[in-house]
């Protein structure tokens, strides 16, 4: 079985060596390198081709957002997760709306790394325990009774769909997946917006994180 490779990438040397100790300790875990900012994040991601990129999120010359961007509009299967020292409801926006899986503040890595790389690996949400309780209490989102009419009114195809989305996936391995054509896949994509009256993946991810469809860790 191939090794689970990751990028790290964050303007301090300290941290970065900090990080690389705790993954590397991990079985079946490769650190392929290091980047000291956005820019080359991106380049040796491109070079590299790791299933995992850690991004800090204030990073010099290309911060953490825009740099996931870029990594995941040239390799859509790479995998984000975002370190940050400050956490909000908008920076919680901001980070899914950049493709991220989640992230993961700065405070919290010594014990929580490992968890938040494992979840990532399997394709699973990870939020620091703060935002997501933040998420999970419906500050993110409607209210509950608005919220339990638009959970009703999907179907149960319609629920698959949110959850491939919300990890991830694109309307092609959704349709794979499925044993959809990407026709009818992006069909259903559309539908669910429409019905959830949601604007981007970021908030679809969040629905579906607050209502139980994917996973928080």
């Amino acid at each position: 079985m191939n090794n689970f490779r990751i990028l790290i990438a964050d303007d301090h040397e300290v941290v970065r060596r900090g990080i690389r100790a705790l993954l590397e300790g991990h079985a079946g875990w490769e650190v392929t390198g290091e980047a000291q900012d956005g820019r080359e994040a991106v380049e040796l991601a491109n070079l590299q081709k790791p299933d995992l990129v850690l991004l800090d999120i204030g990073m010099p010359n290309l911060n953490g957002l825009d740099a996931a961007r870029q990594i995941l509009a040239n390799r859509s299967c790479a995998r984000i997760l975002i370190l940050t020292m400050h956490h909000s409801h908008q920076v919680v926006r901001e980070i899914l709306a950049a493709g991220a899986r989640g992230f993961l503040l700065k405070s919290d890595a010594g014990r929580d790394l490992v968890t938040a790389v494992e979840a990532v690996q399997h394709n699973q949400t990870f939020f620091t325990s703060q935002v997501a309780q933040m998420v999970l209490e419906g500050y993110l989102s409607r209210d509950d009774e608005k919220e339990k009419y638009y959970r009703d009114c999907l179907t149960p195809r319609e629920r698959e769909v949110v959850q491939l989305v919300a990890e991830g996936k694109t309307s092609k391995e959704v349709a794979v997946t499925l044993n959809l054509s990407v026709k009818t896949a992006e069909t259903h994509r559309t539908n669910v917006m429409r019905k959830l009256d949601l604007h981007s993946v970021a908030d679809l991810t969040l629905y579906a994180v607050r209502n139980g469809i994917v996973q928080v860790f």
